[in-house]
C-alpha cells in the first residue's frame, strides 16, 4: 500500500533531513499545496504549519510502504499515544493539491488532489518560538 506524505520544510527533496530520511525510500516526489498557514521558526532552524486558509507550498512524497512512518514521526517530535497539546507535531491525514501540466496543451494547468499525511505544528509552540508568517507560502533555509 503506498503511502503519501506533504513535506514543506527539511524533508522537501534537497533539505537538511531528505536525504537521512526520505532519499531512496522516496518513489515519486510531486509539487503541490495543501491549505494551512506557514511559519518560518529561525531560532529553530526549521517551519512549522498550523491550520489556515492560505497556500502551503511543498512535495508530496510517496512511499510503497507505511514503513518510513516511525522514522518521520519521531523526527517530528510526534507519538499519537500522547495528548495533541504534548507533542511539538500532529500528523493529520489532509488532501493535497498537486499541480501537473495537461497532455493536450502545455499551458493549460490542471490540479488533481490526493490523500497525504502532513505533520502540523502545535500552534503555541508557533507562538513561543516566534513563528514568522511567510505570506508566500513556500520555506527556503
Amino acid at each position: 500500500m503506498k503511502l503519501h506524505v506533504f513535506v514543506y520544510g527539511t524533508l522537501k527533496p534537497g533539505g537538511a533531513n531528505f536525504d537521512c530520511y526520505c532519499g531512496d525510500r522516496v518513489i515519486a516526489s510531486r509539487r503541490a499545496y495543501i491549505y494551512g498557514e506557514l511559519y518560518d521558526l529561525p531560532r529553530l532552524g526549521y517551519p512549522g504549519i498550523i491550520h489556515g486558509t492560505s497556500h502551503v507550498h511543498g512535495f508530496v512524497l510517496s512511499f510503497d510502504s507505511q514503513t518510513i512512518l516511525p522514522a518521520l514521526d519521531a523526527l517530528e517530535d510526534f507519538d499519537p499515544r500522547r495528548n495533541p497539546a504534548e507533542n511539538d507535531y500532529n500528523r493529520e491525514s489532509i488532501v493535497a493539491y498537486l499541480s501537473a501540466v495537461a497532455v493536450t496543451s502545455p499551458v493549460e494547468n490542471r490540479t488533481s488532489t490526493i490523500s497525504a499525511w502532513a505533520y502540523f505544528m502545535n500552534p503555541d509552540l508557533v507562538r513561543r518560538s516566534g513563528g514568522i508568517l511567510i505570506p508566500d507560502g513556500w520555506w527556503e533555509p
